[in-house]
């Protein structure tokens, strides 16, 4: 009979110490993509900024140059268009897409400048052009730690046991990374 319930006593111990170890496993998995989802909400702000200053300074930058060039009204809508659907999106993807619009779009005015030499030695221009140079290098900045950030999240998120928490959670895999645009991997031709 003792015999019996020290069986009993056994096998109820295991189930209590295997049952404490996957609530133990469940509990570290949420606090974990918890604090990684926040990250990632927190990388994604930090490129929103960037956008964001990328976008008031190139109306700026446009005006600038309609000052010099008064026939190229299409350059000046495209962008004007591009920079309202990038102020306008609303989650990380619609402003990833908006981004490479206003980035053909803006690349287009860049290569309209080469028309216009006194243009470029415009002293506002000249500054213009720096300080927009100075924001896409925080862009690539702010895009690269967003993206590591978001791989790790997933990763986490994709690993056996926390993808079953996961799934239970409503935690899911994010695949809204930046890309490079397809345009970039063309090489530009250079002519002299």
């Amino acid at each position: 009979m003792r015999r019996g319930l020290w069986i009993v006593l056994g096998i109820l111990g295991v189930f209590v110490f295997v049952g404490l170890l996957v609530y133990g496993s469940f509990v570290s998995a949420q606090n974990q993509m918890v604090k990684l989802d926040e990250a990632v909400k927190t990388s994604w702000s930090d490129v929103d900024v960037q956008l964001q200053r990328r976008a008031d300074l190139i109306p700026n930058l446009v005006e600038t140059v309609k000052g010099f060039t008064k026939e190229e009204n299409s350059v000046y809508a495209d962008i004007a268009n591009a920079r309202a659907g990038l102020l306008n999106a609303h989650d990380p993807k619609e402003k990833i897409a908006a981004n490479g619009t206003l980035d053909s779009a803006f690349g287009r005015l860049l290569a309209l400048t080469e028309n216009y030499p006194q243009l470029r030695s415009s002293e506002q221009f000249m500054r213009l052009q720096d300080e927009l140079a100075g924001t896409e290098n925080r862009i690539g900045v702010a895009r690269r730690r967003y993206n590591d950030t978001l791989r790790t999240y997933n990763t986490f998120v994709r690993q056996f046991p926390n993808s079953v928490w996961a799934g239970i959670l409503g935690f899911h895999v994010n695949d809204a990374y930046f890309n490079a645009n397809p345009a970039s991997r063309n090489a530009p031709a250079v002519k002299f």
